[in-house]
């Protein structure tokens, strides 16, 4: 039987936490409401750090591999300690960061029961968010943490917004309630990937946070893929509300951005030598990719089956193949028609693959204009039109003109960044260059 103890901060770090949830999430309290008309099966939700009682107490991998695993900051080296509290940070900014992301477009949602589920979603995700402060506060990583006291390191966390966060998967904005499905089904799903690769981890107290947090997360990718189907199959029957265009526009902005949340293809080693993690990130990234394909795999057979109720799965399994190798057309249903999962290479701007023009299949551009119109073509208005993609633009040109390497072409890409306090109220909020000496230039004030 499991056991898990629930825990909770102390009251100034939990009133911290509420207050930041009125200001991100402001029908928290709706949900806590109707959470059992809408989850009558599921346990009453509960804001509180949850820690998993009787995991291993050896490590499982790594060049510490048979040793007691660590339950203090000060039992590991330095190097791994200070390693791990970045892992710990980096959780934490987007366990928040997806909530303020969620929450600009949730209120868009076609049905109140897809609104409630992607709600149920972000309150999950403050608790997780919650989950990495337990760990930062719980222990003392003074020694570690450059003088930056546990207070300042919750203040920091809690000052990031989109466009300032660890990640740019979460340094987006969602352009319609298609990103709060499509984010879910890929983003989490990346989510659910490195839970599981930290499952094994030699710091105790973030292994024995992985296992609830896991359990959460598999209702995370149902609030993606299940609405993902659903809408396979009206756009199968002609809706005219959703389309495949649609939901293949929103995996090609989402798509590349979960392939770098893994980090630079040639890295990892770090994290499987402390014992951190299982995975190397190729070997990780890869096995994402090829999950995704399965997914969309599914979602097309959904599709075919809408369009043509007499269509036996051996046939519907036919036909998929069949376009996948012609290109072509079944019955009025063109290869075109039907979602697929752009090459791994496909829009990146960071790791082995940064900044080369490949297309949705592998395809080759010759110049940096073409690419972009290519890419203009491919995903949806809303982000075309937006300042990230603009500011891609402007690097990928000079990359390609020879006037930037690759790597200065990811380092000058602006982020944006809070200045000062933990309240939104201050909209404290700029957009910061940073050169390679590590200053900061102001680009522009919002």
């Amino acid at each position: 039987m499991i056991k898990v103890e629930n825990l909770e901060l102390p009251k100034r770090y939990h009133d911290a936490v509420e207050h930041w949830q009125r200001h991100n999430f402001k029908d928290y309290d709706v949900l806590l409401r109707y959470w059992d008309k809408f989850f009558p099966k599921d346990e009453a939700f509960c804001l509180c750090a949850k820690m998993e009682i009787g995991t291993t107490d050896v490590v499982q991998v790594g060049e510490f591999k048979g040793e007691k695993k660590r339950v203090k900051p000060d039992e590991m080296t330095p190097e791994q300690a200070k390693h791990l509290l970045a892992i710990i940070k980096a959780q934490a900014s987007t366990e928040f960061g997806s909530i303020q992301q969620h929450a600009g477009t949730v209120d868009r949602a076609p049905e109140d029961e897809d609104k409630f589920w992607t709600m149920r979603v972000m309150a999950e995700e403050l608790r997780h968010g919650y989950q990495m402060l337990h760990l930062l506060l719980s222990e003392d990583w003074s020694h570690v943490s450059g003088g930056v006291t546990g207070e300042q390191m919750v203040e920091e966390i809690l000052s990031m917004t989109t466009g300032s966060h660890v990640l740019d998967a979460f340094n987006l904005d969602y352009d319609s309630y298609t990103d709060n499905v499509v984010f879910a089904a890929c983003i989490d799903r990346v989510g659910k990937y490195q839970l599981t690769m930290q499952k094994v981890c030699a710091y105790k107290p973030m292994a024995d946070s992985m296992p609830p947090m896991l359990r959460e997360e598999a209702f995370h990718l149902a609030a993606g893929v299940i609405p993902m189907r659903r809408w396979a199959q009206k756009a199968a029957q002609g809706s005219v509300f959703v389309t495949m265009t649609m939901m293949q526009h929103a995996l090609n902005k989402w798509v590349p951005r979960g392939l770098e949340m893994f980090g630079d293809e040639r890295g990892g080693d770090t994290n499987v030598k402390f014992g951190f993690k299982d995975m190397k990130n190729d070997e990780a990234s890869s096995a994402y990719h090829d999950e995704v394909v399965k997914m969309v795999h599914d979602i097309n057979t959904r599709y075919l089956r809408a369009r043509f109720p007499d269509m036996t799965p051996d046939k519907c399994e036919q036909v998929l193949a069949e376009l996948a190798r012609s290109r072509g057309t079944h019955q009025g249903v063109a290869w075109s028609d039907l979602l697929r999962v752009p090459d791994k290479r496909f829009f990146r701007r960071k790791g082995v693959h940064a900044f080369q023009m490949i297309g949705m299949d592998g395809e080759t551009f010759a110049s940096a204009d073409e690419y972009l119109r290519y890419l203009a073509k491919n995903l949806n208005e809303g982000y075309v039109a937006s300042r990230d993609l603009r500011m891609y633009a402007e690097a990928l040109a000079k990359v390609a003109a020879g006037e930037l390497s690759v790597e200065d072409a990811v380092r000058s890409m602006p982020k944006l960044k809070r200045v000062g306090g933990t309240c939104p109220c201050s909209k404290g909020v700029r957009w910061v260059m940073e050169d390679a000496g590590g200053e900061q230039t102001t680009v522009a004030v919002r």
